[in-house]
């Protein structure tokens, strides 16, 4: 087979023991050298000391991988013209023999045609901002209307349109849930300032959902589990609006388009809140992985 599964995930998996998925660009795009490494080796650690096995996954020379050992993920962090692979992109990859990270949709479904159902990232992408004009939508959405797996987040970038994110998934049949709130996270801020339909109270509770979605037999969407930045981790909200606001004027007047809108607007969140965003983004990555965990026990019966 093209898929490559580490020795240790396959051996949890055969054991249907918890195993939480890992995607790769924050390794290789979202984070600078070397604080990269530094927090790619933390976020599977949070995860063993839960109790599970982190299984971080990228291409490497055109074989898909899931589950990296320090040398591969030192490879990600630290090799010049890492690609940025969605799961579109696999197969040109696979092919090519091409050294890639994984986007949410890249990772979630090789997390998937491998058997390991929980998933933990920072934010979903979603549907841009001016949609009506661009059409610009993320392909997180279309993949995780016809996978089965459980994503924990802490909702979508909110450089992104989200209410019209929430319609699109409600579309599409994903279904969505406020971990502990009934307000959808805003990736930096605990509230986007919108509310979800479901409440979920525990990982437990979160477990007996996949086993319903199981049980019905119904479409393989994905659950969306959203997990909101404690409110001391946040981004600031009245200095997330004002920078947020700058940052979209900017890229108008650069005439930034296309794939390059999120990393600038990104990039200038980062760079004028003095890494403040960084850090509410790196204190939700963290919650979500250490959620998705439990999430993972609890689906295992551990």
């Amino acid at each position: 087979m093209v898929l490559v599964v580490s020795e240790e995930v396959r051996e949890v998996l055969d054991a249907r023991r918890p195993v939480v998925a890992l995607e790769s660009t924050i390794i290789a795009h979202g984070l600078p050298r070397p604080r990269n490494l530094k927090v790619a080796l933390e976020l599977e650690e949070v995860v063993r000391r839960e109790g599970a096995v982190p299984a971080t996954i990228a291409v490497l020379d055109g074989r898909p991988h899931v589950g990296l050992d320090k040398k591969q993920l030192e490879r990600v962090a630290n090799e010049d013209g890492i690609r940025k692979l969605g799961h579109r992109d696999l197969p040109l990859a696979v092919a090519s023999g091409v050294t890639g990270a994984t986007t949410v949709s890249a990772t979630a479904l090789l997390a998937a045609l491998a058997g390991v159902r929980v998933f933990a990232t920072g934010g979903l992408g979603g549907v841009h901002r001016e949609w009506t004009v661009s059409q610009d939508e993320s392909a997180d959405l279309g993949l995780l209307a016809r996978t089965r797996i459980t994503v924990v987040c802490a909702g979508v970038k909110s450089i992104l349109d989200v209410p019209a994110t929430l319609q699109r998934l409600e579309t599409l049949g994903v279904a969505v849930a406020g971990y502990g709130t009934d307000r959808f996270p805003g990736f930096y801020l605990s509230d986007s300032g919108h509310p979800v339909d479901w409440t979920l109270e525990s990982p437990e509770r979160v477990a007996e959902v996949m086993r319903a979605q199981d049980a019905l037999g119904g479409p393989e969407s994905a659950l969306i589990v959203a997990n909101p930045v404690p409110e001391e981790e946040q981004l600031d909200p009245g200095l997330h609006a004002r920078v947020l606001a700058d940052a979209l004027r900017a890229c108008e007047e650069e005439g930034v388009t296309g794939q390059a809108v999120t990393p600038f607007l990104l990039d200038y969140l980062v760079r004028h809140t003095d890494g403040a965003s960084l850090s509410a983004n790196l204190a939700a990555v963290r919650g979500n992985v250490r959620l998705a965990a439990r999430i993972s026990a609890a689906w295992a019966g551990v």
